[in-house]
């Protein structure tokens, strides 16, 4: 049932105590959630009561998570206003009481697209663009549009920025809309977060407009697509209905669209009906233009799984042929805006591929950046590398371009081609060595004996007796890098000789792919000679054919010349025979 209320009504509400247990970060048997839609004004205050409203009437329904538009913050009709009023998300009294509320009733938050003001950037903003590049580019007299993900104990838990910014103007309609003018577009694409009401992909608003964000977010397990939106109603009326359905319909997630509804100022109306649309394309829920207001409906995991199973379209995707990872699904998917603060690590003895000139070319590896000169292969995904410390001649190592520890956090995609990448290399190593067999193995995890929190696979082409006990090979890699007192690490390699092992194998890898382009044409061109030579066959058998059919048919013919002539001479036979007999009765009579 959809609720509904005049704001003038809305004034103070006594406190809700609830039973329930803190939802867990899994999708359960029950995963309901409440779709709201609001008209915010300038008045933080007021919004902040609508917002408190639909919380505890929703939480009385015993929702898990609810989810608010864009601008449920603040909608000023002024530039100036919009910055003025933005709140730091960490430390920010609206962002606070968010907190407060979510942990009071017990439910997840996402509040989507609200004024974040980058306080701490005014002050270090040089130095940090100078040694934190990925942040990207900021203007610190601008707010970022950020979507807020608050858990049940009051934690913000993942927050992103919206990519895409909404610049429009139409003069003819008195509408002008330039978000570039107040905010900041964000800097990448931040991971699904696990909620108890399934795995919540992040965008806003305009984001709507770009399958490809979608789509990222969905090869990256999303189960819901979410949509926080202040939609104009030109716009609104034309499109909103049909995107929000073909994004869950391509995507096979469910689509939860909050909206701002109505006039919020003299320059400014939005278009409503927030959707919440499932995996097959239905929508359940359209709240038109009611405000504020809220629905509750149920998710369900399995509708998810059957739709996927009956239409596996991911499955059917040609990545031979085309791949979103060109859209910068590398470092930038990792959280770096969640509210913890950013992990340090200590690293180990400075190594020859961290010792690089500041800005040359190179690859996160770990804690250590490998120089591209140290690259003998590449990949739209991973990379392969010379080791500083072998193990045995040959040992090199291959990894993924994006930061991914364990082997269960590379993606569909990654994976497929990490395998891949694997193979050309052992089949290049072998090569290069004159090896019939490789050790191909992976540390995954510490207690594997994984040193690097970057994961990467090691390849030692082998040779008969190259360890008296063949096994024995992983205990020298256990311990060919360790640092330990009483157990030194092999000797690192001058950045001399890693360059020219790397320089030799591209060499080799280039002979190697020319080597299988001219198999491959030797074999096209034998293939080539073979149907000639089949054409040809059937050519001269069709020939032959022809020669037979017309011999055949002359043959016939020249039977039943035979034939009318014989058929001829008995007539003339039987005529003279009449005659003659004709004749002899004259003469007797």
């Amino acid at each position: 049932m959809m609720r509904n209320w005049p704001v003038k009504l809305i004034t103070s509400f006594s406190r809700l105590y609830s039973t329930r247990q803190a939802s867990q970060c899994v999708m359960t048997d029950s995963r309901r959630v409440a779709i709201c839609q609001m008209t915010s004004v300038e008045d933080k205050a007021k919004n902040l009561e609508v917002v408190a409203k639909l919380i505890q009437d929703a939480a009385k329904e015993d929702v898990q998570m609810l989810f608010f538009p864009e601008g449920c913050d603040y909608l000023c009709a002024n530039k100036a206003d919009s910055v003025s009023q933005a709140e730091p998300i960490i430390g920010g009294a609206t962002v606070g009481s968010y907190k407060e509320l979510a942990a009071k009733h017990n439910v997840w938050l996402s509040m989507g697209g609200i004024h974040e003001k980058l306080e701490f950037y005014s002050k270090f903003y040089n130095f940090l663009n100078t040694y934190l590049p990925f942040l990207g580019p900021a203007d610190p007299k601008k707010a970022y549009n950020t979507h807020v993900i608050i858990d049940n104990k009051g934690e913000i838990v993942q927050t992103y920025r919206k990519l895409h910014l909404f610049d429009v103007e139409i003069p003819e309609k008195n509408i002008r809309l330039k978000e570039s003018d107040i905010a900041n577009g964000g800097g990448h694409i931040v991971t699904p977060v696990e909620t108890p009401v399934g795995r919540v992909g992040l965008s806003i608003c305009y984001d709507l407009r770009f399958p490809e964000l979608s789509t990222s977010l969905s090869i990256l397990k999303a189960e819901i697509l979410t949509y926080p939106s202040a939609f104009t109603q030109p716009t609104g009326k034309a499109h909103w209905h049909v995107l929000l359905r073909a994004r869950a319909i391509e995507n096979q997630c469910y689509v939860i669209a909050a909206a701002q509804v109505g006039t919020h100022n003299a320059k400014r109306k939005s278009y409503g009906h927030a959707l919440c649309v499932d995996p097959w394309g239905t929508v359940l829920v359209d709240l038109e233009e009611v405000s504020p207001c809220y629905k509750v409906v149920e998710l369900s995991e399995q509708k998810i799984k059957d739709v996927r199973l009956n239409m596996p379209v991911f499955q059917h995707r040609r990545r031979d042929i085309y791949s979103l990872y060109t859209l910068s699904l590398r470092k930038d998917l990792l959280p770096l805006h969640s509210a913890a603060p950013l992990p340090s690590c200590s690293s180990p003895p400075p190594s020859a591929h961290s010792a690089h000139s500041a800005g040359e070319p190179g690859y996160t590896f770990g804690h250590v950046t490998v120089p591209k000169t140290c690259v003998f292969y590449k990949s739209e995904l991973t990379y392969a590398f010379v080791n500083l410390r072998c193990v045995i001649p040959g040992h090199v190592l291959v990894a993924p371009i994006r930061t991914a520890e364990r082997n269960k956090d590379l993606t569909e995609e990654e994976a497929q081609d990490f395998y891949k990448s694997i193979r050309i290399v052992q089949a290049l190593m072998e090569k290069v060595h004159s090896a019939d067999s490789c050790t191909v193995t992976m540390q995954d995890g510490r207690n594997a004996g994984q040193t690097v929190k970057h994961l990467h696979c090691h390849i030692m082409p082998r040779k008969k007796g190259d360890f008296i006990e063949n096994d024995l090979i992983y205990l020298e890699l256990a311990k060919h890098d360790q640092f330990k007192p009483g157990h030194p690490a092999k000797p690192a390699r001058t950045r001399e000789d890693m360059e020219a092992e790397a320089q030799f194998l591209r060499e080799e890898l280039e002979k190697m792919i020319n080597e299988k382009i001219n198999r491959i044409n030797e074999i096209n061109e034998i293939n080539r000679i073979n149907e000639i030579n089949e054409i040809n066959e059937i050519n001269e058998i069709n020939e032959i054919n022809e020669i037979n059919e017309i011999n055949e048919i002359n043959e016939k013919d020249e039977v039943n010349e035979m034939n009318e002539k014989n058929e001829m001479n008995e007539m003339n036979e039987m005529n003279e025979m009449n005659e003659m007999n004709e004749v002899n009765e004259m003469n007797k009579e």
